[in-house]
């Protein structure tokens, strides 16, 4: 069960562990041709995906249509 205050601590995570967010904070900057596991913002993005339609179908990466 989601209790209030999940979702914001869960895009919280999300921010944090982003590629750009870690390297930012280990060594000052980003190096964005090294990134492996998404920046924030995608991270961010793809959860709300998730969440919004509640089908792990549509966060897919893998599949997803890139514009």
């Amino acid at each position: 069960m989601i209790e209030a205050g999940d979702i914001e601590e869960a895009m919280n995570a999300a921010a944090k562990i982003g590629d750009d967010a870690l390297q930012k904070q280990s060594q000052g900057y980003f190096v964005p041709d090294s990134f492996t596991h998404g920046t924030s913002a995608q991270r961010m993005k793809w959860f709300n995906a998730g969440y919004a339609t509640g089908d792990t179908n549509s966060c897919n990466t893998f599949n997803a249509v890139v514009l």
